[in-house]
């Protein structure tokens, strides 16, 4: 089965770009499935959110977006890097929680992977301002099931947004039709028995 990999207690998976190496620690996030998880990367490495974003600008140019939209909060800074180099003038935080200072606002729920239960995605009165009317992309450091960045095609679509690509890093396990993103590599997962695997 594509991007599965069976759990034999692997410790790391070895991702590669253009010469840059990491190391992403293989981590349970369910019974019986494991991830190689990101974070580290997305969250602090400089020459790794550099290397990323260069690569993705060079694929996302091509669909003229006008503005960024990801969701909080490990694609903050690889979006910043992104936006700037594709010299956008906005970029758009989907934020996870209300806060008294917001106002208006919409809002979209969530599942991934990763978290054990639904989540919300809200962008403000702001937000909708700045992304009415616009090409937007919508950017994520990892599509897998699918669930972020379906809530963030909603929420732009709410939003009077029009959806002109949708990019990650990675596309990780089977789930999500390649055909229908722009992404750099493929990331497995990893399960200790294909039954795990609903697509």
């Amino acid at each position: 089965m594509e991007n599965v990999i069976i759990f034999s207690g692997q410790k790391c998976y070895e991702i590669e770009f253009d010469g840059l190496k990491r190391c992403l620690p293989v981590v349970e996030v369910d019974d019986g499935v494991w991830i190689a998880s990101n974070a580290s990367l997305v969250l602090g490495d400089v020459e790794f959110i550099s290397k990323a974003a260069e690569l993705l600008c060079a694929r996302i140019v091509s669909f003229g977006p006008e503005v960024l939209v990801t969701a909080e909060a490990k694609s903050i800074a690889l979006a910043f890097e992104v936006a700037r180099r594709l010299g956008l003038k906005r970029y758009v935080i989907a934020r996870k929680n209300p806060k008294a200072y917001m106002g208006k606002y919409i809002i979209e729920s969530v599942k991934s992977i990763t978290t054990k239960e639904k989540q919300s995605l809200i962008l403000t009165e702001e937000d909708v301002i700045n992304i009415s009317g616009k090409r937007v992309c919508v950017l994520d450091d990892v599509i897998s099931t699918g669930g972020t960045i379906d809530a963030l095609v909603k929420l732009v679509e709410k939003a009077g947004g029009k959806i002109v690509c949708k990019a990650a890093v990675w596309r990780e396990g089977p789930w999500y039709n390649a055909k229908e993103i722009v992404y750099l590599r493929d990331l497995p997962i990893f399960v200790d028995t294909l039954d795990r695997i609903r697509i």
